[in-house]
Parts: C-alpha cells; sequence; structure tokens
C-alpha cells in the first residue's frame, strides 16, 4: 500500500468583525470600542462558518454587520486571486 503524501493547505489568513454601523450604504461603525473582533481563522471557509454564525446570531438588528477581511492579502498580495483572475479574463 502506498499513501500519497498530500501537500498542506497554504494558509491565507482571515479576519471576522462586525459591530453595528452609523448607515448600512457604509462600513462606518458607530463606536469602535464595542466592536466585535470573532477570531482569526486559516482559510475562507473557516472564516465564513464564523461570519454566518455570527450574522444568524444578529439577524434581529438591522445596523449590526459581520465582514471577512482578506488579512492575507495585506500581508502577501500575490496571494489575491482576484487580481490573477481580473488578468486572465483580460489574455
Amino acid at each position: 500500500m502506498s499513501k500519497t503524501a498530500t501537500k498542506p493547505e497554504k494558509q491565507l489568513v482571515h479576519l471576522v468583525v462586525g459591530g453595528e454601523l452609523t448607515d448600512l450604504k457604509t462600513a462606518e461603525f458607530k463606536d469602535l470600542s464595542k466592536l466585535d473582533v470573532v477570531g482569526f481563522f486559516p482559510n475562507f471557509a473557516e472564516a465564513h462558518k464564523a461570519w454566518l454564525g455570527k450574522a444568524r446570531e444578529t439577524i434581529d438588528n438591522a445596523q449590526m454587520r459581520y465582514f471577512i477581511v482578506h488579512l492575507h492579502r495585506l500581508l502577501d498580495p500575490s496571494t489575491d486571486v482576484t487580481k490573477k483572475r481580473a488578468a486572465k479574463k483580460k489574455v
């Protein structure tokens, strides 16, 4: 029996954060001291699970919003797949 070694998934750090907004058309929070930092996650799938849980918890508060921040794009811009997709479409 031979097992093929699987390459570990590359870590792409994401942050889930939320709070009440001043206006639903912007991403400006009413009070930064009350910002809910849900946590840091190693990939988008895990961050999405956390985001979805918090969004469902706060569904009754129309001003409350949670966001997934792609920190890996700030730390290493080469991990931004949206730019790579756009470049492929132009070719």
